[in-house]
């Protein structure tokens, strides 16, 4: 059973706050088995490579074999079923019009000494996706991190993809092809966020790393940053629904179970306002778990890390709601639109009954790489900034260092860095000389 609290109860405070601690990211230890295979693949390379890759996905492969060829996609994707291969098209099409909003302008003007001051946005010349393989590849994926990196421009885009037991889906390498995506390569785990970071005698290196992965994929990914960018730490997934009388159980239940069913720690949280409809929901959730095809799933999930959340009134709901910051926040009530106004944190709002978060997963347009574990009180969903950087530009005249200089050479002098402040005053002096020759 889900945790069900009453905020007008008078342990509400703790075990809200007992659900915002709740740890459910993997409690592996898995850093010190990362820490080796980094220091493997940088020590040894392809050859590193090709024996994980035979240990961990009991695959064999060469140096000459470690990317896919374009036969070998081109076949592939000649065995997508034509519903499924329009539908990624469809998603691909609605996701790469949505992103290209997203490009940032450059900057460039004059200000009132005479200086021209901007900023020049720019693409990462080089970007690596990983994506996982087996039964947990999501074509979608591929689509949400590369289509967003070949918007900003980047040149080249690698991705690696685990294939277990040589297994590969079809529609990965589609969505591949579809998104623009330069080179595939059939690795995974830590060994392939070390061969993108760090570069091989088959692999180059890139300056950023996109994508999910398991825990060994997540330490990875920490112990690379620095050398390269990388999107996000992400954990388990996570929705909540603020939901008043006025909605279908059976929607909200199923919606809640779309994030359940990914993985035994996610967690779906309904907030409500009328205690009927949230036990009506619960009782909704409980009767599709018994025909669920991902139930030993869905069903650990729930029971132990979902809730149910009965609040006084809505303005409870939304000030809960950002304490919460939550991944996915789906919005059904009255004047939702409205309603949103009053939501400051989440990684992405699904405004009214009729936009589930799976629209927004598949063919919404906006990305579905989004902050988990409260850090949307901080972070963003990956965006086609996430492949770019800012540049600042700055171009003095005389007339504009003659006015602002001597301010930066005594803030020089305050810092005891004489060389800054000599850097100006020997162009002062040049000045002075000039007006005064």
């Amino acid at each position: 059973m889900p945790v069900f609290l009453h905020s007008q109860d008078e342990g509400f405070e703790k075990a809200f706050q007992d659900l915002l601690g709740s740890k459910r990211e993997s409690s592996a230890d898995v850093d010190n088995v990362v820490a080796d295979i980094i220091t493997d693949v940088q020590t040894r390379g392809d050859a590193a490579l090709i024996e994980l890759t035979t240990k961990f996905d009991r695959t064999d492969v060469t140096a000459e074999t470690l990317s896919f060829s374009k036969d070998e996609i081109d076949t592939a994707i000649a065995a997508v079923p034509v519903a499924e291969a329009r539908a990624l098209e469809l998603a691909a099409d609605r996701i790469r019009t949505y992103h290209a909003k997203q490009l940032p302008e450059n900057a460039w003007w004059q200000d009132d000494t005479g200086a021209k001051l901007g900023w020049r946005w720019g693409p990462v010349e080089a970007a690596g996706l990983y994506v996982p393989g087996g039964l947990a590849s999501y074509p979608s994926s591929v689509l949400m991190n590369a289509i967003p990196a070949k918007v900003a421009g980047v040149d080249h885009l690698s991705m690696c993809v685990p294939t277990p037991d040589g297994i590969i889906n079809p529609l990965v390498l589609m969505a591949a092809r579809l998104a623009g995506v330069d080179t595939v390569y059939r690795i995974g785990g830590a060994q392939a966020i070390a061969a993108m970071a760090f570069g091989t005698q088959t692999i180059n290196k890139v300056d950023t790393i996109t994508g999910p992965g398991n825990a060994f994929v997540a330490a990875a990914k920490r112990r690379v940053y620095g050398h390269v960018g990388i999107d996000m730490i992400a954990g388990p997934s996570e929705i909540l629904v603020i939901a008043d009388k006025d909605n279908n159980p059976e929607w909200i239940a199923v919606d809640l179970l779309s994030q359940a069913e990914h993985d035994e720690s996610a967690q779906s949280i309904l907030i409500t306002d009328d205690a009927a409809f949230g036990k009506a929901v619960s009782k909704a959730v409980d009767a599709r778990l018994e025909t669920l095809e991902r139930r030993d799933i869905a069903a650990p999930s729930w029971r132990d890390y979902g809730a149910v959340i009965v609040v006084k009134d809505l303005n409870e709901a939304a000030a809960l709601s950002n304490r919460l910051a939550p991944e996915h926040l789906e919005i059904c009530v009255a004047n939702a639109e409205t309603y949103c106004d009053k939501i400051r944190h989440a990684g992405a709002i699904f405004i009214g009954a009729w936009t589930p978060e799976a629209i927004g997963d598949y063919v919404g347009g906006p990305n579905h790489v989004l902050p988990t574990a409260r850090s949307a009180r901080f972070a963003s969903g990956l965006s086609v900034l996430d492949f770019m950087k800012r540049t600042t530009l700055s171009m003095m005249t005389p007339a504009a260092l003659g006015a602002i200089g001597p301010a930066a050479e005594t803030l020089a002098k305050s810092e005891s860095l004489e060389a800054h402040g000599l850097s100006v005053r020997a162009r002062l002096d040049h000045i002075n000389e000039v007006d005064h020759g």
